[in-house]
């Protein structure tokens, strides 16, 4: 690298330099971090000229071109409940596109306490007191990072030995998703909205998924899943399973869904997110560098991939997990002539794609180490918006009337309209 850094031509050598010394960051590293950086963007680029063009959502070629998908078709005011909110990454994402949250729901204090100062709410508690109760209000689509838990089959089994019916109530009792099932059930909210971690399909060795997605499908929904990589739109691996659910009775057999196509051009870069002066409290001492290199070490030494990752500027980093307080591990950052160090908590927040006056140190009402743990367990809200436009698309070619209940999709007792009429109406209506 000496050699190329040597033969660069002199006034490129003054600039590399200034720059490093202005980044505080080694010049052979700089110079690494642009080489990649190119080479992503002519990568990206190569990429997009042999992509295949994505599966239109209208094929009918008269409907298309006598219909155009204009911007503002992106948005429909709409109404949802954003359970086991988090910090609201869901609630973000949804109300991007006309979305109005009616009911939040989230059991950590510390999550309530930095919820609240973003949205002026304080969410109500524990999800399993509100399933059987009356405080849920009405809604048109349901929210919810649920945790992914077993299910135990003895049940099942026993009352499959004796030919009695069993159903999800059975299937799914003593976990959290039971009660999320439970307000499905209750409500019956025309679209669900579901997240969760990317294993959750072999989790417990299948089961898990299956009963999750039999349980919805028991309930009358027809339901959309796909893995989606957040490296399309933050520099951040992060994969999270979606899971979208149509109910039959109000968008038929097969809704007509799609989830969004992969966004073009270059994927963000960790460098764009890094804030240029950093406390000095966010470098690693020597002793917990010195034992993170030497457990990274160790590991490498048996063939596993378990250590510490020093970031590469011009990429992308592995997942921001919820235990990055601790020491940082997964995601380190560079520094010329010092020990790497942790992101900050606004690096954290950018990272995962929230706006910047909601991570900035002022809008901080956590310590850090809640910080941390809240960024690592959210979902990323411009994913989420990017869902939410496909959703809307599918809602809006199906809205079948508007209801005194304040849903547009949950009609109640108000009679049918004609379904064009009521989508020109539903785009003048402002979301409160």
């Amino acid at each position: 690298m000496n050699n190329v850094s040597g033969a660069l031509p002199e006034e490129l050598q003054s600039r590399l330099n200034d720059v490093a010394r202005r980044m505080d960051i080694d010049e052979e590293e700089l110079l690494v971090s642009l080489i990649e950086s190119g080479l992503e963007d002519s990568e990206a680029a190569l990429t997009k000229r042999s992509r295949p063009e994505p599966p239109q959502l209208f094929p009918n070629q008269d409907v298309t071109d006598d219909h155009p998908m204009s911007p503002q078709d992106t948005k429909l005011p709409f109404s949802f409940i954003d359970l086991f909110s988090g910090i609201g990454g869901l609630r973000l994402g949804l109300e991007s596109v006309g979305g109005r949250c009616v009911f939040s729901c989230e059991n950590d204090r510390h999550a309530q306490k930095t919820y609240e100062s973003w949205f002026g709410e304080n969410p109500a508690g524990d999800v399993a007191e509100l399933s059987s109760s009356g405080a849920i209000p009405d809604h048109d689509l349901l929210a919810a990072g649920f945790p992914c838990q077993p299910f135990s089959i003895a049940g099942v089994s026993k009352k499959n030995s004796l030919g009695r019916a069993h159903g999800f109530r059975d299937r799914t009792q003593g976990t959290l998703f039971f009660h999320l099932a439970e307000i499905i059930d209750r409500k019956r909210p025309p679209v669900l909205l579901l997240e969760n971690v990317k294993n959750l399909k072999s989790h417990d060795r299948g089961q898990t998924w299956n009963t999750i997605r039999g349980t919805l499908e028991e309930l009358g929904y027809s339901v959309f899943n796909r893995i989606i990589d957040a490296a399309d739109y933050v520099p951040q691996h992060r994969e999270r399973i979606f899971i979208i659910g149509f109910a039959k009775d109000v968008f038929g057999e097969e809704p007509d869904f799609l989830f969004p196509a992969i966004p073009e051009g270059p994927r963000p870069r960790l460098r764009d997110i890094l804030e240029r002066s950093v406390d000095p409290k966010y470098t690693l001492s020597d002793k917990l560098w010195n034992y993170l290199q030497a457990y990274a070490e160790k590991h490498r030494k048996r063939g596993n991939g378990f250590g510490c990752t020093v970031a590469k500027l011009g990429g992308t980093t592995r997942t921001l997990s919820a235990r990055y307080h601790k020491d940082g591990s997964e995601i380190l950052i560079p520094q010329r002539g010092r020990n790497p160090r942790r992101l900050t908590p606004r690096e954290a927040g950018r990272l995962m794609g929230f706006p910047e006056e909601l991570v900035s140190r002022k809008a901080q009402v956590v310590s850090d180490t809640q910080a941390y743990r809240q960024f690592g367990n959210a979902v990323v809200p411009i994913v989420i918006s990017a869902i939410a436009e496909q959703i809307v698309r599918t809602m809006r070619d199906v809205v079948v009337s508007q209801s005194a209940n304040g849903c547009i999709l949950k009609a109640g007792t108000t009679p049918q309209k004609e379904s064009s009429a009521l989508a020109s109406q539903l785009g003048r209506r402002k979301p409160r």
